[in-house]
């Protein structure tokens, strides 16, 4: 019997075993790649305890997600560039940075106040979706957060995909409680349920008196009264014309009066007020002066009902321009349209205005 054996036949022999191992293996990974799913879906949640309009306002204008964002903090010499309308569909973020890399996004869809969903550039020719479903649960807002990505055919990403979750996840968990801190931390009244419009408006030549009162709706109706009486009255005497409804303009506090400023639109028999923005009228004895009113950008919010409720629209508007990162720029007023000797009290129609600053 033969003994003697080929060392190089072994050698082949042992070489073809490792290539169909590797060969094996390789299949087997195929296999498995092919079979895991091409698309991932990382998902996280929370509860707020704010209105849902304040939530929404956060995720749906970029410069309050800078404020709540998770990634903020990972990269601070990174460079971000809004463009775009301020909110909603059509504003853009892009970033530069050496940590983050570059990137982008883009509002793609925005469904006041249920769901906005971003397009993510996550550079590298990688693109993603970011999806925010906003539900009402009683005073509470419960917002799902989920980051959707696209393997198609690319094995290895059907890999990598399976450790996004634990990649991305703390990070979502992170950013759901910079913004639950930051929702509850804002006026708590929900502007969902008044139309809100941005606009500008042209300076009106006016005739105004201060008055103050105790801040009571009545008192301040009673107040109101008084001092139109008063505008009236100059208005007559100087051969004027009223051009617009009556105003309130402004409301601050001396001690506990609410001091304000009742006012009137006015023009000329002839249309003009030339020669009488001199200052002469405000020497009269009943105080009255004549000026201009604000003129640039502003808020305006319709408001239907009784005065006694005006408190509550403001207190809404208020929330709105916290919630949106809106600053004020001057003293609001309210356009009394309505006549409240001819219309009933729940028809009465008031235009309550906001100057504010130039959004950037």
């Amino acid at each position: 019997m033969n003994t003697n054996t080929d060392p190089y036949s072994i050698n082949v022999t042992l070489g073809q075993k490792i290539l169909y191992c590797i060969g094996a293996l390789l299949l087997l990974v195929v296999a498995i790649g092919v079979f895991l799913p091409a698309t991932i879906i990382v998902e996280r949640g929370s509860t707020i305890d704010a209105p849902r309009a304040s939530v929404f306002a956060l995720l749906n204008d970029y410069r309050q997600v800078k404020e709540w964002s998770p990634w903020m903090d990972t990269d601070p010499n990174a460079l971000y560039t809004l463009s775009g309308p301020p909110r909603g569909e059509g504003a853009t973020m892009t970033w530069d940075g050496q940590i983050i890399g570059q990137g982008g996004q883009v509002i793609t869809e925005s469904t006041p106040y249920e769901r906005i969903v971003n397009q993510l550039d996550l550079g590298g020719g990688s693109s993603a979706t970011g999806t925010f479903d906003l539900r009402q649960i009683d005073n509470k807002t419960e917002v799902i957060w989920r980051f959707k990505r696209e393997f198609g055919l690319n094995l290895a990403g059907r890999y990598f995909g399976q450790l996004l979750d634990g990649i991305i996840g703390p990070d979502y968990e992170e950013g759901l409680q910079n913004l639950k801190t930051m929702a509850e931390r804002l006026p708590a009244a929900d502007f969902s349920d008044i139309e809100i419009e941005h606009r500008n408006v042209e300076a009106m030549d006016i005739a105004w008196l201060a008055a103050s009162s105790k801040p009571e709706a009545s008192a301040i109706s009673e107040a109101l009264g008084a001092a139109y009486f008063e505008l009236l009255n100059f208005i007559d005497k100087h051969d004027l014309i009223e051009a617009g409804a009556p105003m309130s303009i402004g409301g601050s506090f001396n001690g506990s009066a609410l001091q304000f400023n009742a006012a009137i639109p006015i023009r000329g028999l002839d249309g003009s007020l030339d020669g009488r923005l001199d200052g002469k009228p405000s020497q009269e004895v009943s105080g009255v002066q004549l000026g201009k009113s604000y003129e640039g950008r502003v808020i305006r919010v319709k408001h239907i009902g009784s005065y006694r409720d005006l408190g509550r629209t403001h207190d809404k508007i208020a929330a709105y321009l916290a919630a949106f990162g809106i600053s004020r720029n001057g003293d609001a007023w309210e356009s009394y349209v309505s006549d409240p000797t001819r219309v009933d009290e729940d028809e009465l129609l008031t235009y309550v205005y906001y100057p504010i600053k130039k959004e950037l």
